[in-house]
């Protein structure tokens, strides 16, 4: 494209145009977001058609809302409603990571000033000797709400040829799940037939089968709404200060137990154990 063609636009007028500053225009472009119509090789000076002021615009108003740079790249190439669902989509996203973060926020005030706000029952339960299929995965907790029912499903369907499954799936930790931490995590279903069982592993790839020890836990019951973080961590925290004080040790790592049907469940139902094995 030559640059004698009147229709474009320096890029101090197409700056002043799109509202925008000759940084951030070389910044949109360097980034790939919106390159110039021409650049001249020798003085390397950018023109700009002037149908190109909507994208610029677009591109500086998806920055204000944060919006990373490979979406936002994503987002100026969809035609007007796929767009607008990709932004309100982005949009659900961050109100949900807020909501959380706001919680979090709330759960660290109320734990740095002492104040215990949820009161939480705990009790012991034995549970005897059982065989699992279990699978183990290093993983963060952005990546539990998908794995974990996904995982739990893929357990349950396998139990079929192991007896059936014989008592409450649950989720073990065997070291901390965080935004920095991967554990790992560990997935078990409770299986009838042992020997089925070790039948079924020895000619599937996956899950392993184990026997796990009769042991007692130290629990308490909290609602569908109660396992979303940070709630769920005053359930963990309850149960680990009532151990202390009752004198007993912690002898392997926490669990969550789904008892309940998580679907068909509301919010205020009760659906998981946060139990600690203790001697």
């Amino acid at each position: 494209m030559a640059v004698h063609d009147e229709t474009l636009l320096t890029i101090g007028a197409f700056a002043a145009r799109a509202r925008l500053s000759p940084k951030a225009l070389r910044l949109y472009d360097r980034l790939g977001l919106l390159a110039p119509a021409y650049v001249d090789e020798a003085t390397g000076y950018r023109w700009y058609r002037p149908d190109q002021v909507e994208r610029a615009r677009l591109v500086a108003l998806l920055r204000q809302i944060d919006m990373p740079l490979a979406r936002i790249a994503e987002v100026v190439e969809l035609p007007g409603p796929r767009a607008a669902g990709a932004v309100a989509a982005y949009w659900a996203e961050v109100e949900e990571r807020r909501a959380v973060q706001g919680a979090v926020a709330a759960h660290l005030r109320d734990r740095l000033s002492g104040r215990r706000p949820t009161m939480y029952e705990i009790r012991t339960y034995d549970v005897a000797e059982q065989t699992v299929l279990a699978e183990r995965k290093h993983l963060r907790s952005d990546e539990l709400p998908l794995w974990i029912p996904a995982t739990l499903g893929r357990l349950e369907r396998a139990a079929k040829d192991c007896g059936g499954v014989a008592g409450a799936p649950y989720v073990a930790y065997h070291a901390d799940v965080t935004p920095d931490s991967d554990g790992p995590a560990e997935a078990c279903v409770p299986v009838a037939d042992a020997k089925a069982a070790a039948a079924w592993a020895a000619v599937n790839r996956g899950p392993v089968v184990r026997v796990e020890p009769a042991q007692r836990f130290a629990y308490t019951r909290i609602t569908k709404a109660q396992v979303a973080e940070p709630q769920i961590l005053s359930a963990y925290e309850a149960v680990e200060h009532w151990v202390e004080q009752e004198g007993l040790t912690i002898t392997g790592p926490c669990r969550e137990v789904y008892f309940a049907d998580w679907e068909a469940a509301s919010g205020t139902d009760e659906v998981c154990d946060i139990a600690f094995p203790v001697a």
